[in-house]
């Protein structure tokens, strides 16, 4: 007897890659959905697989269509495709890609110069390839950029704070820009890096200033805008523009 199944993908629009969710489920009827993070399509478990494609086609279609009346929900969701010789561009860096599928175990990535080299297993499904590249490129930009931005880190910190810092860390987070732990740890996410760099430094000093107020009260925030008086346009900014701000 089949049994439910789970399948992780995504879906070509415009060119970019919109996270794709297919769940083979006991039930008699397609059900289609928009989530936060995917497009979600739920289907009978027992539906001919010759039916099937029928069926994503139409989930293609709808969102194409969605996406057309809603395109604020559109811009959470078009990615990147990634291809060889492809430019990533953060800021005033440009990075050139190079991509390639080798008969290997592991996934790597070298940094020359403005190259970014991606050595992928060939036998990588498809529609896992795009996820794993989006992965590679956070760490290799995570471990160029890391010096600017812990200078940058520090900088702000002698300017405003002066606080003892006991690390600052450049890693993927989706869900926040940054946060700060209670023995001095300033993590900022590489999606961050998209953004201007005023920006930037506005999520800096915010995460700074909790190394003197683990809090979100009102003398936080005098603390922020003590450092940055127009702060809250940068959050109007990240709320508005930082769906876009992704590998």
């Amino acid at each position: 007897m089949a049994r439910k199944s789970y399948t992780k993908s995504w879906m070509e629009i415009e060119g970019q890659a919109v996270p794709f969710r297919l769940y083979r489920e006991w039930r008699r009827n397609v059900s289609y959905s928009i989530t936060n993070s995917a497009v979600v399509l739920r289907v009978p478990v027992l539906l001919q697989k010759a039916k099937l494609g029928s069926v994503i086609e139409s989930a293609h279609q709808q969102t194409l269509r969605y996406f057309e009346a809603h395109p604020e929900i559109r811009k959470r969701f078009i990615r990147k495709i990634y291809q060889d010789t492809d430019q990533l561009q953060l800021g005033d860096r440009l990075y050139q890609l190079e991509i390639g599928l080798e008969d290997r175990k592991t996934d790597g990535f070298k940094i020359r110069g403005s190259y970014i080299q991606l050595s992928l297993n060939k036998s990588l499904p498809e529609e896992s390839r795009q996820d794993r590249i989006r992965k590679l490129l956070s760490r290799a930009v995570a471990k160029d950029q890391l010096p600017r931005v812990r200078e940058r880190v520090l900088q702000l910190n002698e300017l405003f704070f002066r606080k003892p810092i006991h690390d600052v860390r450049l890693k993927y987070n989706h869900s926040n820009w940054g946060s700060c732990s209670t023995n001095g740890r300033i993590n900022l996410s590489t999606r961050l890096l998209f953004a201007p760099e005023e920006v930037i430094d506005y999520v800096i000093i915010h995460e700074l200033a909790h190394l003197i107020e683990m809090n979100h009260s009102p003398a936080f925030w005098k603390l922020v805008a003590d450092a940055m008086p127009e702060y809250p346009q940068y959050i109007s900014w990240l709320k508005k523009e930082g769906v876009v701000c992704d590998f």
